[in-house]
């Protein structure tokens, strides 16, 4: 079988490492990178660690507002399509990148695969959700994470070709953390990133990065505010759109002179080390909240809302928004119980799972 992929952001190129892998074992895979994420550490660089293959097509769509970025991907991967003739189209998660792929495929009359469908976070005013919920609605075959997902499908009238899989981002931290602590080690990986004084579960970990906070002044100054009260250590790999918004805001000298230690965007091998070893995370990433639930960290999630409601009902994820007030509590006070964990993830094999899928399909 003829199967094109679509990504083009950080966390597609996560969850496509161990999918692919599979997939290529019994059919042909032509990968097409949107350029949705261009910038170097944020986009080759996950190529290079996860042994993901050069992608065929590099569409370089980058940055721009909704409409015209997704409209720019459309052309471009309709493009694609008519020259490849693939026999099914897979998309991941729920950026511009998926909804543009699934949008294209499904006016040519291609079958749609979509990997980590059914996530609601009953939040329209996210493009992320609106993404989600129409390439569902696209998709021929979806393919669930959690019983949870099935679930908010099932509501909306979807039941035909929905598989509960596991989580295939589970596949990726269980291959990858036992490869990062031998390939990079976290004692190296301070020395590296200029974390001298830094040892493990004495800092705290912030990634930080969604327009609804960064494009907010008031909402963004009290994150940051709060994480400069509360003295503790603190490790931020700062997005560029946040540093962006922090010198715009008049912000960012008096956070580099704080208890932030700033550093530039890291691998993805870097990135679950500095979670394994962080005290507790900070963020407002929906796949940062399951890497801090597969590494057992406490994890403050600086949204109103989030997709991954399991991380929340097993007591390892606690919503703060930009309340300042709630932040500073739980900086000081958030703790888990690794009893309370259940696993509902899957067992690490969602990606033999969805290609065996796949392959009867």
């Amino acid at each position: 079988m003829k199967i094109l992929t679509v990504v083009g952001a950080r966390p597609q190129f996560i969850k496509l490492a161990p999918v692919s892998k599979e997939l290529r074992k019994n059919h042909d895979e032509i990968l097409v990178d949107t350029g949705q994420h261009y910038d170097y550490e944020m986009n080759k660089i996950f190529f290079e660690q996860l042994n993901i293959p050069k992608p065929d097509y590099y569409l370089g769509v980058g940055s721009g507002n909704h409409g015209h970025q997704t409209g720019e991907m459309l052309k471009k991967i309709e493009d694609v399509l008519l020259n490849e003739k693939p026999d099914l189209l897979i998309v991941y998660g729920d950026t511009n990148s998926t909804l543009a792929g699934a949008l294209a495929a499904s006016k040519l009359h291609i079958k749609v695969a979509h990997i980590e469908a059914g996530l609601r976070s009953f939040d329209r005013r996210m493009p992320e959700e609106l993404n989600r919920i129409t390439t569902d609605h696209l998709s021929d075959l979806l393919f669930v994470p959690t019983k949870t997902g099935v679930d908010n499908l099932k509501v909306e009238g979807v039941s035909k070709g929905v598989y509960l899989t596991g989580d295939v981002m589970y596949d990726a931290v269980l291959n990858n953390l036992e490869i990062a602590e031998n390939k990079i080690g976290v004692s190296k990986l301070f020395d590296d990133l200029g974390l001298k004084n830094h040892e493990c579960k004495q800092y705290m970990l912030a990634t930080i990065h969604r327009a609804e906070n960064t494009n907010d002044k008031e909402k963004l100054t009290n994150i940051f505010e709060a994480m400069m009260e509360s003295n503790e250590n603190i490790v931020l790999p700062l997005h560029p759109r946040t540093e962006k918004y922090l010198k715009e805001y008049g912000l960012y000298d008096k956070v580099q002179k704080s208890n932030i230690t700033i550093i530039k965007p890291v691998g993805y091998l870097e990135m679950l080390l500095l979670e394994k070893y962080a005290k507790k995370i900070l963020t407002d990433s929906g796949g940062v909240q399951k890497e801090a639930y597969f590494v057992d960290v406490p994890c403050i999630t600086l949204r109103e809302n989030t997709e991954w409601i399991e991380t929340l009902e097993d007591g390892y994820n606690v919503l703060v928004g930009s309340n300042k007030d709630e932040i500073l509590k739980n900086i000081k006070e958030f703790e888990i119980n690794k009893n309370s964990k259940t696993n509902r993830f899957g067992d690490g094999n969602a990606s033999k799972v969805i290609a065996e899928i796949i392959s009867r399909y």
